[in-house]
Formats: C-alpha cells, structure tokens, sequence
C-alpha cells in the first residue's frame, strides 16, 4: 500500500513538472551508515535503509522524509535532500530526544524511530507528545503520503 501512495505523489509531482529522487546506491547506503554510527552514535533501522532503496528523501506538500545527506552522493539527487545526518544533530539538541531516529516531518509533526521501544511514532512538534504509534516504517510512511496526497 506504501508504493501506491508513493506511485500517487510521484505522479502529482510530475504533473507540475517536479521529479522525484530515485533509489539510493549500496555504496552509498553503506557510507552512509558508516557516517551514521560515527556521527549519531546509532543504527539505522533496516526498514528506513530498505526505503531508501526505493525513494533517497522526498519533500512534498509541506512533508518531508529525510534522505541520505546530500555530500554522501555519487550524483546529484532530482530533488534537494533533507539529510538525515544533519537534521538529527539539530534535534539531537535537546538531551530527551536522542532516543530517537528522526526520519522525517511536517509542519506540525515529527516521524521517528524510537531507538529504546524500537517502535515508529509521529510526535507533536515541537512538543514531542506522542500523537500516533505504527506497527512499522512501512505504515508510517503510508500515514505520511496520505497526508500529503490531502
């Protein structure tokens, strides 16, 4: 059901002439999760790799799924990246929040990977109030896409 969705914003983006990124490379994947556990001190869910697979980052009406950070690529992506890197040094700011995996967001929410429960939740931004739990990436990240689509 994920990829439908995706297949659907995919489709939106081209009607106005946007393209979206493709799959990111093993290579890169890898580096990545070197740089990952270097900077953040964590792993990555292999969900979260699996996705970006498919689909390195993707920013559409107002939502944003974080990609593998932009100096880590062979080639320019379609369209500009969030990276996931730099983005959780930024919210790694607040001590509280180092427990998660931020993989993306919105205006009025956060997508993350609880490192600890080892569960997916979008939190209230900013106040980090828990307002939904998925059973894994994939539901989330169709919770997303739909959202977006709206």
């Amino acid at each position: 059901m994920m990829r439908k969705k995706l297949e659907e914003v995919i489709r939106e983006m081209e009607m106005y002439g946007e393209k979206a990124n493709g799959g990111a490379g093993e290579r890169e994947l890898a580096e990545f999760n070197e740089k990952v556990v270097e900077e953040l001190g964590i792993n990555l869910p292999e969900e979260y790799i699996k996705l970006l697979r498919v689909i390195n980052g993707i920013e559409f009406n107002g939502f944003i799924i974080y990609g593998i950070d932009e100096e880590l690529l062979e080639e320019a992506p379609n369209q500009s990246i969030s990276g996931l890197i730099e983005l959780n040094k930024i919210w790694y700011e607040n001590e509280w929040q180092r427990q998660y995996v931020f993989l993306g967001e919105s205006g009025m929410s956060w997508y993350v990977y609880d490192c600890i429960d080892e569960k997916y939740y979008e939190l209230d931004n900013p106040s980090g109030t828990v307002c939904e739990e998925f059973s894994d990436l994939e539901s989330m990240i169709e919770k997303v896409l739909t959202d977006a689509l709206m």
